[in-house]
């Protein structure tokens, strides 16, 4: 069903379409992640069990394939991934010149020296995005996260170099208590709601459609919320969609050793909320890097706020003319420059 207004609202509020049956154009069709299910999942409950089953994925990655790649940032679950690559694999880090990336093209570049990695930097720019996303939202049909051009500019760079499949740490996050910000406490229904959502569609589309649905769906009595279900269920998809559609849009296979995994036991929340989310990937990084602190938990980097720091804003007739730019983040510009781009290539008026 052809429903371009729904879709902009829902790309808007969770950064994906989350219902399928509805498009935005006639030709297009968006297609969403299947996550791994949980029946087929490998339980663990320490850190050396989180060690010898991502060994025993590496080791039958190896048999079936000579040049194994990994993106690689400075952050634990991807360097934790690089101790199981045999010397001489090709790691790929995105910089940029904002600076945005510093952080972990200092850290990566240690893994990388530790292990003996080639170690690729990937500078990103706005030439890039202008290059890259029409080619990843054609593959999915939708308007695409702002990593997903990234990626896929990794893939081809990791396809020219020979690699065969790139390893890739994004599932972590999720399964293992990384959302820290989002499972800090128990949220009221409204709270949670209005916290998750990335931009309000009625703050900046013409024609809103209420997303209210999604939320409804994990309501629980007084006023409460299954946020936890939510995070699952909703945030996985919107998260691993990236990742399989530019690796796809490239033609490059792409493997998640922790989308395989499931914790044996509930979540520490005492832990997770009192300063040590994914306590487990943690203390596997110790075991890996004992002559390294810890590092602290940060996203993977994107220069959206330096590229779209000067951008006046969406011009079709599907945005408002009064949209608060100075309030958005870049994160969110992005969202609208994006939105519009897609409607501009997909969907042209007239």
């Amino acid at each position: 069903m052809i429903d371009r207004n729904y879709c902009l609202s829902s790309y808007i509020s969770f950064r994906y379409i989350w219902k399928d049956g509805k498009d935005f154009c006639k030709g297009l069709k968006h297609e969403n992640f299947v996550p791994v299910a949980d029946a087929e999942r490998h339980p663990v409950t320490t850190a050396a069990d989180i060690y010898d089953f991502i060994k025993e994925q590496f080791d039958q990655l190896y048999s079936k394939y000579e040049n194994i790649g990994i993106l690689l940032s400075g952050g634990m679950d991807s360097a934790n991934l690089a101790h199981f690559l045999k010397p001489g694999s090709h790691a790929y880090t995105f910089t940029s010149d904002s600076g945005v990336f510093n952080a972990d093209v200092e850290r990566a570049s240690y893994y990388c020296e530790k292990f003996n990695l080639v170690h690729h930097l990937i500078n990103i720019d706005f030439d890039d995005y202008k290059r890259y996303t029409p080619i990843v939202m054609a593959a999915k049909g939708a308007p695409v996260h702002s990593i997903e051009p990234q990626i896929y500019k990794a893939a081809l760079m990791a396809q020219n170099d020979g690699v065969d499949i790139v390893i890739v740490g994004e599932s972590a996050d999720l399964i293992f208590g990384g959302m820290d910000q989002l499972i800090s406490k128990e949220w009221g229904f409204d709270e949670f709601a209005k916290r998750y959502t990335f931009l309000e569609p009625e703050k900046v589309l013409t024609e809103p459609s209420d997303m209210s649905e999604l939320y409804e769906r994990y309501r629980l009595p007084e006023e409460k919320i299954d946020y936890m279900k939510f995070m699952d269920e909703v945030f996985s998809i919107e998260s691993s969609s990236s990742y399989m559609n530019a690796f796809r849009a490239a033609h490059m296979p792409y493997y998640d050793p922790y989308a395989r995994t499931i914790m044996a036991e509930p979540m520490d929340m005492a832990r997770i909320r009192g300063g040590e989310p994914k306590y487990l990937i943690r203390e596997l990084f110790a075991m890996i890097y004992p002559e390294l602190p810890i590092p602290f938990k940060i996203p993977m980097p994107r220069p959206v706020d330096s590229i779209f720091k000067e951008w006046s804003g969406p011009v079709r007739p599907e945005f408002r003319k009064d949209i608060p730019m100075e309030t958005l983040t870049g994160n969110q510009k992005w969202q609208l420059w994006c939105a519009e781009l897609f409607l501009n290539i997909f969907c042209p008026i007239g």
